[in-house]
């Protein structure tokens, strides 16, 4: 199996979780957090509707810069809603579809860098930061799950059953 067939099964798998889980996002929770060191709920969804787009940077640019020198950062748009999320999510998705699609498994083999502040913070084949990539998105996911439940929301399944839904996927 080549390495782009297999992340573009990944890629559905993973987008299809997502969407369970930003469809139970709740309305005017944006700015909750369940700690004074958590991130803040609308915060962590937008992570899990556009971690696509991380892998669409990695197979199109050689690096990204996280904390450029100058101070710019990349800019993240308030979604205040679970459907403004699953259409963020969708477009994400599709980009980082037409990513694989456009590339090779060759190229998925030269280097791509993470830096910040200009300095290499990670250094890999782009397969393996990919790799990573779809990792982070299940960890942040799984995160987000904990705070719908802290919230009353409904957990979905997503690896197995869960408390709200039983069903096994």
């Amino acid at each position: 199996m080549k390495l782009t067939e297999f992340f573009l099964a990944e890629l559905e798998r993973e987008v299809a979780r997502s969407r369970l889980a930003l469809e139970q996002v709740p309305e005017g929770k944006y700015d909750w957090k369940p700690h004074d060191k958590s991130m803040i709920f609308g915060y962590l969804a937008d992570m899990v509707a556009m971690s696509p787009s991380w892998i669409v940077m990695q197979i199109t640019q050689n690096e990204l810069d996280v904390a450029p020198a100058d101070g710019g950062q990349m800019k993240q748009t308030r979604k205040e809603t679970s459907a403004a999320l699953v259409q963020a999510l969708d477009k994400s998705a599709a980009e980082a579809r037409a990513a694989f699609e456009k590339t090779t498994d060759a190229h998925l083999m030269t280097p791509w860098r993470l830096l910040a502040r200009g300095q290499v913070v990670m250094e890999s084949p782009r397969y393996v930061m990919i790799q990573d990539t779809i990792h982070h998105w299940a960890h942040h996911r799984g995160q987000m799950t904990v705070y719908l439940r802290l919230l009353g929301a409904k957990v979905p399944a997503l690896n197995g059953p869960s408390a709200d839904d039983k069903s096994f996927r």
